[in-house]
């Protein structure tokens, strides 16, 4: 009896172990990153729905538009930093970034660095204007922050073949300037583990279906570019240039168009990026490991180098209702 009990127990280990030994192999595949996205990441231009408009402009609204020609990223500024979010610390983005704007930035820039750089911009805007690189999985990276640090961000680098940056009045009345150095985020870096989508921002669609967007990534048709649109907040309080958290200081306005108590309209940010991706072809952002390449995460960041007179300029151009282009 005393052997049978022995070969029992015996039988008992060798089963709890091996179901303690798949959950951790499994555990540890759940966690390491992917290369690529997913079929449930992606849309088709009839699963989109249509953009929401703009609010209805009221009798003081400031319905300009002004648009600063930055190129597209044609000097080939990309890094792994995030002088926003994670100032000074080299790399501290995990994944790597374009850039339109000021040629200089990086997770060492300061004030007066970005002051001083030169910049892709017309009309000496030295603004730096960044997101996340959009990858072709299916071919090898030739950048040297491709899989950086085991990160999971493998592929070729898809350059963007349109960008807009452009800045919108408000539908309720006059905006105040952006002061300099403001920083501001737009999106969620971390909204798929965080499994909330309050500040996922980004809306993708294909040029053929302009109006229609998602928040998945676009299946569009031969011949159709894929879009990629993000817009920043526009309510400013009045006071800081950066906070806690990188927003509270600078909040969205509500659907309406009206900005929360206590904070001021400011030029909003809207940045329009398109990229020729052959039918078919699979890609994927660059993001955190454990975010999955979810395009949910997608995300931009903005830091306001114009000098005061210029920043006058677009203030003027929103609140005169002119369309202006630099």
């Amino acid at each position: 009896m005393g052997n049978e009990q022995r070969l029992l127990a015996l039988l008992v280990c060798l089963v709890l172990g091996g179901g303690l030994t798949a959950a951790v192999v499994g555990a540890s595949r759940a966690a390491r990153p992917r290369a690529g996205s997913v079929a449930a990441d992606f849309a088709t231009p009839r699963d989109m729905l249509p953009e929401p408009g703009r609010p209805a402009a009221g009798p003081d609204a400031s319905t300009g538009t002004m648009t600063v020609d930055c190129g597209r990223n044609g000097e080939g500024h990309y890094n792994q930093d995030n002088l926003v979010v994670s100032p000074g610390l080299r790399a501290g983005a995990h994944h790597t970034h374009s850039y339109v704007g000021n040629l200089s930035a990086d997770a060492l820039s300061t004030d007066a660095s970005l002051a001083a750089a030169p910049t892709s911009c017309a009309g000496g805007d030295r603004s730096t204007y960044y997101w996340p690189v959009l990858r072709r999985t299916d071919r090898p990276g030739r950048d040297p922050h491709e899989n950086g640090a085991g990160h999971g961000n493998a592929g070729e680098i898809m350059p963007e073949a349109a960008v807009t940056v452009e800045f919108r009045g408000s539908p309720v009345g006059k905006v105040v300037p952006m002061p300099r150095f403001l920083r501001a985020v737009t999106g969620d870096a971390v909204a798929y583990t965080a499994g909330a989508e309050a500040d996922v921002r980004a809306r993708w669609g294909c040029s053929g279906s302009p109006g229609l967007a998602s928040p998945h990534y676009p299946r569009c048709p031969a011949g159709q570019r894929v879009t990629r649109t993000l817009v920043f907040p526009s309510c400013w309080n009045g006071l800081d240039t950066d906070s806690p958290g990188h927003r509270s200081h600078l909040r969205f306005p509500t659907a309406s168009g009206v900005c929360p108590a206590d904070t001021f309209p400011v030029p909003q940010l809207r940045v329009s990026l398109a990229y020729d991706v052959p039918a078919g072809t699979p890609f994927a952002l660059d993001a955190f490991p454990e975010q999955m390449h979810s395009p949910k995460t997608d995300h931009a960041m903005f830091v306001n180098v114009m000098a005061d007179e210029r920043m006058r300029v677009v203030v003027d151009c929103l609140n005169e209702g002119r369309t202006c282009r630099t």
